[in-house]
């Protein structure tokens, strides 16, 4: 409404009102913490519509409607999934995330865990600018690393000594019963199978060694270092068995650990994975664990046993503000997870009988003779598995922090074990805010796993994909959900890859066409506005597939169709023989550019370093554009030579220097600098293809000819001939030479008669053809 004041105060302005806006969508994460069961309902349910209308009115609460025809009832699902993202304290974001522990080479499952979560923490910070401080661990103390460096010491000691190939082949002997009876009791099938496939190894190394000592031939030496090969882990076990408790000196059992942690930071490193802010080790923290497990003690949730000291779980779960199993309730109790919780060298009998109840867990371990240890109020000891992470990130984070980090394999028992002793220690229920956890990984759909031998390490992927392949296949996948690693999987990241960069050299060649300051600036018509439009609501998408659990597949996908439309809009253009909108096209590559800066899967614009190609682009353009002129006076004066020249610069000599050159009828040649790799790798394909048509093209050829000559052949024959030779079929023929009786005698029936005259008809034409092209050709 317009206000109309006094004469003597004229107008006044107009009220404004706010526009009313729309709510943005808000991060939102998968919490483990808050599991929840699927809630079925019939959409004819009276109830169930009740509580949807009401959620439907509600502009905050987050739910994911399935909607499935089943018959002629249509069931409706309602799954509430995350949890709105509020950090503790202000924009500050506190996160744990349980590393690795180091007593072998790193493998993809762990690629699949820390790129998954560098990919998670560069979104917070880059994306929405959260201030992330991020502390991991390195596990260096731990029952399969006390067991490894044990085993690695004494199989050294013993081949330094150099034995005998008898005396070897006996020991391989004795190591094997063992090893069989092991075998014989595993009902495990996959490592049944992993044990069998050793076995086999090891027997068919000991033939050889046992005829060369038995023939004392020359070989044997040969023979026995095969075997020692072949045996290393039956006959690890075998010396760990027999002398593993004479092994006493701690640094023994440092030195492995040291090693594979440098090997893990120099892969992470290899795979563009950020540092934690802060690294903590075991072996760095015993005085602070032994505090811990102190404190748990006077707060009652703790008991000590033989210079052991155990969880009380029963105690902690019928205390009034505490709740055991939080993760996964319904896997309390599972024995054999509890006893992979405690560690090989902790499950003896006599170790077990020394716990209340077997849901209880080891706090700090009594050390036996073979194992290093420190000193605590119980005794010489080492720490649990479980309470290390909670000592470490409590003495770092204290009472709670706002997320923590694990695989999907270690939610129970080890992360329901943390909080349950890190909440007795600090006497609260929220020690972890949201828990996250990756998917597993599956190697071309089998179960992946280190102790069945049965993995790749990061070392062996990278020899086949980069680190941006690896990346970009991740990010392809939910970070949370089961991905498979395989060559299909590989093959789309590379595509994908190819796809992008092919955008990215697009757009570069079009900013790269001369224009003044004002001329950048172009009328947009139908096209651009729609491609705008498009541009916008691929963004908004974008953000809310990141603020949906940080949804990196949808938000792929979102990417590819705004390359896809932009692309469409480009070869729009330039078949009309016009040029793009240039500061369109910048405003999408640089969006897109930094939406992969954010997940750091592209470090930059593909296309070489941006100095480089401001140095030597101007040469290559003047180079580009005399071939041109070249190759136009070669084409109107018919020179074949100069354009067979023209095409060797662009195929062969410029792709050893990183540059393709693209030809296209009636426009400039497009310039584009490309990594060496990537050219030869085309042009070595492209040739493939050409020689695999070629060869098409010749097979097709010869078959042709083949299929002539035969026609030939058979057009030579004369109607009197073409049955007189199958006298396995005839006996009889009249004077023109079609059959009148079968090879029995008898008369042939009506039917055989009509089908053989067709074919004695066909042959008539077919000969007389050949005779008139004779004729012809005489």
């Amino acid at each position: 409404m317009v206000f109309l004041c006094s004469s003597d105060q004229g107008w006044v302005q107009h009220p404004w009102a706010a526009p009313a806006g729309s709510n943005l969508p808000k991060l939102r994460l998968y919490n483990s913490l808050t599991r929840t069961k699927d809630s079925g309902f019939d959409s004819k349910d009276h109830t169930w519509n009740c509580l949807l209308n009401v959620l439907l009115l509600i502009p905050d609460c987050y739910y994911w409607i399935k909607v499935s025809a089943k018959c002629t009832v249509i069931n409706i699902r309602l799954v509430l999934l995350q949890e709105l993202f509020v950090p503790q304290n202000g924009n500050k974001v506190s996160w744990y995330c349980c590393g690795p522990t180091v007593y072998d080479a790193s493998h993809m499952g762990h690629a699949r865990s820390y790129i998954s979560f560098d990919i998670l923490r560069r979104i917070l910070m880059n994306y929405f600018q959260y201030d992330v401080f991020y502390c991991m661990n390195i596990t260096d103390i731990d029952d399969k690393i006390i067991r490894r460096a044990r085993q690695n010491y004494l199989l050294e000691q013993y081949r330094e000594k150099k034995p005998a190939a008898a005396q070897v082949l006996q020991d391989v002997l004795s190591a094997r019963g063992p090893f069989q009876a092991k075998l014989a009791e595993t009902t495990d099938p996959d490592k049944k199978q992993m044990l069998e496939r050793l076995d086999s190894a090891v027997a068919a190394a000991l033939g050889p060694l046992q005829g060369a000592v038995e023939s004392k031939a020359g070989e044997a030496d040969i023979q026995r270092l095969v075997l020692l090969e072949k045996a290393k882990d039956l006959l690890s076990d075998w010396l760990d068995a027999q002398f593993g408790s004479q092994v006493t000196e701690n640094s023994i059992f440092s030195l492995l650990p040291k090693f594979w942690e440098g090997e893990y930071h120099n892969d992470m490193d290899a795979l563009n994975v950020l540092p934690p802010d802060i690294l903590t080790r075991v072996s760095e923290y015993c005085p602070e664990i032994v505090d811990f497990v102190k404190k748990i003690l006077d707060n009652g949730f703790g008991y000590e046993s033989n210079g052991s000291v155990y969880f009380d779980t029963a105690k902690f779960a019928t205390s009034q503000k505490h709740a055991y199993g939080k993760l996964v309730p319904e896997a309390v109790g599972d024995m054999k997870a509890l006893q992979e919780g405690e560690g090989d060298l902790s499950v003896s009998a006599d170790q077990l009988s020394e716990k209340r109840s077997q849901n209880d867990f080891a706090l700090w371990k009594a050390s036996k003779p073979g194992e290093p240890s420190w000193d605590s109020p119980w005794g010489k000891g080492r720490p649990g598995w479980h309470i290390e992470c909670s000592a470490m990130a409590g003495s770092i984070l204290g009472e709670s922090m706002d997320i923590h980090g694990g695989g999907f394999d270690l939610r129970f028992p080890h992360h329901d074990n943390e909080l349950a002793q890190s909440e007795a220690y600090f006497e609260n229920d929220h020690w972890v805010r949201y828990f996250l956890h990756t998917g597993h990984l599956t190697i071309a759909g089998c179960k992946m796993s280190k102790s069945l031998k049965n993995f790749i390490t990061i070392k062996d992927a990278l020899a086949k994909n980069t680190a941006r392949q690896l990346r970009l296949a991740f990010l392809m996948h939910s970070w949370k959900d089961t991905l498979d690693y395989s060559s299909n999987t590989m093959e789309s990241a590379v595509h994908y890859e190819k796809f992008l960069n092919e955008f990215f050299l697009n757009v570069k060649d079009i900013l790269r066409a001369p224009c003044d300051i004002t001329g950048q600036f172009e009328k947009w018509e139908a096209a651009e506005m729609e491609l705008n439009e498009s541009f916008y609501e691929r963004k908004a998408a974008i953000h809310a597939a990141l603020c949906d659990n940080v949804d990196t597949r949808s938000t792929m996908e979102e990417m590819r169709v705004l390359v896809t439309q932009s692309n469409t809009y480009i070869a729009s253009r330039k078949s009309s023989k016009l040029q793009p909108n240039r500061m369109l096209m910048k405003s999408i590559a640089l969006y897109l550019t930094d939406m992969l800066k954010v997940r750091e899967s592209l470090c930059s614009i593909p296309g070489g370093c941006l100095q480089m190609e401001t140095t030597v682009m101007p040469y290559l353009k003047v180079l580009s554009d005399f071939r041109e002129s070249v190759r136009k006076i070669a084409r109107e004066q018919n020179v074949t030579e100069v354009l067979q020249l023209c095409d060797v610069v662009r195929n062969d000599t410029l792709p050893e220097l990183g540059v393709r050159l693209e030809d296209h009828e009636g426009l400039p040649t497009v310039v584009k600098l490309v990594d060496k790799e990537t050219l030869l790798r085309e042009r070595n394909e492209k040739k493939k293809m050409e020689d695999e048509k070629k060869n098409k093209k010749e097979e097709a050829a010869k078959k042709k000819q083949e299929q002539e000559l035969a026609k030939l052949a058979k057009m030579k024959i004369s109607p009197c001939d073409m049955f007189r030779s199958e006298t396995d079929k005839y006996s009889s023929f009249d004077e023109t030479g079609f059959p009148t009786h079968d090879v029995e005698g008898k008369d042939l029936s009506k039917g055989q008669t009509k089908k053989l005259r067709k074919l004695h008809e066909a042959q008539e034409k077919l000969h007389q053809e050949y005779l008139q092209t004779n004729q012809n050709g005489c």
